[in-house]
């Protein structure tokens, strides 16, 4: 099975950005979940845009992958300035 780990981010008043990492076997419908508030308890009453993600064969490869891109704020701020 192919997973997904994802960056999602939202803007709200002056401009602030909120980011979120996860990671999902099926993206589309992860998103479409953040943005119904049906996702992660943080991202409910924004509306998120996708980002950056990255594919995975392996759920523990995901996992661990998921775990560096939450824990690395330098790197996160580094992929939503190249968007």
């Amino acid at each position: 099975m192919t997973y997904f780990v994802y960056l999602i981010v939202s803007k709200i008043k002056n401009n602030k950005i909120f980011s979120y990492v996860g990671y999902t076997n099926n993206l589309k419908k992860r998103i479409k979940l953040h943005n119904t508030g049906r996702g992660a308890k943080f991202t409910r009453g924004k509306i998120w845009k996708l980002v950056y993600y990255e594919k995975y064969d392996s759920k523990s490869d995901a996992m661990k992958n998921e775990f560096k891109l939450k824990k690395n704020y330098i790197l996160r701020k580094k992929i939503i300035s190249n968007k």
